[in-house]
């Protein structure tokens, strides 16, 4: 008998264990599954409850078990070699009862090669050798990694804030986002789908024309609040602590996510402010399979969650909805201005404000934004996309990324792209795109028209290769053709190309630069304002890079500051 039938006595005891969340272990030899639940119970019984299973058949069962009663399974684990269902088998049939567990496969050395292909095959999250020893350095600190990242996303769904609005409301979606992205626990409810959402309105005495509307875990009703009024009364950061920082980061994306941890870790006081979110433009990106040390790949909102974690426990403040307006020079030190009249005082500023989506020109894109027609993953519409069709426009790997991701929720995905994929995305994703039914890339194609009705996406006017133009039935529209960067505050103070991007190092020296000294690698015409990441000029377009200009800023300001 499994032990999720187990003892049923009502007592406070049994009733906790009820409901705390399940780590579900299956494996075909008794002596190794009874090791690895012990291994398990040690580690993490007092949070989890740990079930096992012998085969593969017997932990679906407890599988829908769980799902019937509304329990929550958080981490599945399973034994690759198993007889009549090996371990892959099992997690892809796992997968579809509970999708956002965690994954782990067990495997011996000589299987590593089987479970590396069942990284693409069933999502896998981790693969473990047996036999682990000690579980303290070999599968603990992995156990605690794959937990972690599911308890935040478990705490996203279960938050008390709750939003209800219309799913097809550019006002909707910005708060979602926001929360999404800032990994604020909330639970959205759509009004036209959504029962509670509707009774709630009642009790709330709030009229369908007020929404969205914010109900706070307090009591308090918030109707139609913009971003900044959310955040102002969420306790979300907005207002410096400090009157002069050694280091004042613009954007927090992975560079400046980088120069955040490395800039506190070193004893500098170092601020970061982000316009929108932490994570910046990778955050967005549905999974990011080719940064070094996560061979399963990870979602950039996982990024963006760890390093923000990273950066706050090591002393960095983190400042987000401000957006900064200007920088001015006043001596040694560099003042930036932010969005509200507010300023940050400074002796070193990184810039690390990254790129925006371009937006559509076509007629119709514009009113429907928000509305059926996203820039970027929007990651927060992946579900309400199920058994729908979507559209990715744009070649290159976030948008191939997207492709991947909604292709397990919709029921297609049509992309449309200019140019083979070849010239702008990386070889793993054409692979991946390729071997997915329900993806379908149109080479040569561009949405010419976005059209709408009752106030959503309807359809897209498309242009084939031949000149042709055809309606396309859509449901919603995700957008990625290339990025500007976001510079217009440094108009007139730091030296730019031609397209925006700001010259540092050699280029800075070559086009205005003021002292005798040459410019360090990747300082500005300014001297102390240094620029990291995408918005860089002759930058190379990776999280990882993005990553070592951050941390190798950190240390040239080092020597700036020594010789200042």
């Amino acid at each position: 008998m499994s032990d999720v039938s187990a003892a049923t006595t009502p007592t406070a005891a049994a009733a906790d264990r009820r409901t705390r969340p399940a780590i579900v272990v299956v494996d075909d030899e008794p002596a190794v599954l009874a090791a690895v639940a012990r291994d398990l119970r040690r580690g993490f019984g007092e949070r989890y409850r740990i079930l096992r299973a012998s085969s593969g058949p017997e932990a679906l069962d407890i599988l829908k078990e769980l799902r019937t009663r509304g329990d929550q399974a958080a981490l599945l684990v399973a034994d690759q070699r198993m007889p009549g269902m090996p371990g892959t088998s099992y997690l892809i049939e796992a997968r579809k009862i509970f999708p956002d567990a965690k994954r782990v496969l067990l495997t011996a050395y000589a299987d590593t090669e089987a479970a590396i292909a069942a990284i693409n095959e069933v999502a896998l999250d981790y693969y473990l050798l047996k036999p682990w020893d000690p579980p303290e350095e070999q599968l603990y600190p992995v156990v605690e990694d794959l937990l972690t990242t599911w308890e935040s996303g478990a705490a996203m769904e279960a938050g008390g804030l709750r939003i209800v609005g219309h799913r097809f409301s550019k006002e909707s979606h910005d708060l979602r986002d926001f929360l999404a992205r800032n990994r604020v626990p909330a639970r959205w409810l759509d009004v036209e789908r959504d029962g509670e959402a509707r009774e709630l309105l009642t009790v709330a005495g709030v009229t369908a024309d007020r929404l969205p509307v914010a109900l706070l875990e307090d009591g308090a009703v918030l109707e139609r609040p913009t971003v900044l009024e959310l955040a102002e009364r969420l306790g979300v950061a907005l207002d410096a602590t400090q009157a002069h920082y050694d280091l004042v980061i613009v954007g927090g994306g992975p560079a400046g996510l980088a120069a955040a941890v490395y800039g506190a870790s070193e004893g500098l006081r170092t601020i970061m402010v982000e316009r929108e979110a932490p994570g910046g433009q990778a955050g967005q990106s549905s999974r990011i399979e080719n940064y070094l040390g996560f061979p399963a790949g990870l979602s950039g909102s996982d990024l963006a969650r760890r390093g923000t974690d990273q950066a706050r426990r090591l002393g960095a403040e983190l400042l987000s909805i401000r957006d900064a307006v200007g920088l001015r020079v006043e001596g040694a030190g560099r003042i930036v201005e932010l969005s509200g009249g507010t300023t940050l005082s400074a002796s070193c500023v990184l810039v690390a404000s990254g790129v925006s989506y371009n937006q559509m020109a076509a007629p119709g894109f514009d009113e429907l934004t928000g509305a059926g027609i996203y820039y970027g993953a929007a990651m927060t519409e992946a579900r309400a996309c199920e058994q729908q069709h979507v559209v990715v426009i744009g070649g290159a790997n976030s948008a191939g990324q997207a492709a991947v991701h909604f292709s397990a929720f919709a029921a297609k995905v049509t992309m449309l792209v200019r140019s083979p994929l070849q010239k702008s995305m990386s070889h793993y994703l054409i692979e991946q795109l390729a071997a997915l039914p329900n993806v379908e890339v149109l080479t040569g194609a561009q949405a010419v028209a976005a059209e709408g009705e009752d106030g959503r996406l309807a359809r897209l006017q498309v242009q084939d290769a031949d000149g042709e133009v055809a309606p396309l039935d859509v449901d919603a529209c995700f957008v990625f053709i290339g990025a500007a960067p976001r510079t217009e505050w440094l108009a007139g103070v730091v030296a730019r190309d031609e397209r925006g991007f700001i010259l540092a190092g050699p280029d800075a020296r070559d086009n205005g630069w003021p002292l005798a000294r040459d410019p360090y690698l990747l300082e500005s015409t300014v001297p102390g304002v240094f620029v990291a990441g995408d918005v860089r000029a002759r930058s190379i377009k990776r999280v990882a890079s993005a990553v070592g200009e951050g941390s190798m800023a950190v240390s040239l300001m080092h020597e700036y500051l020594a010789g200042a």
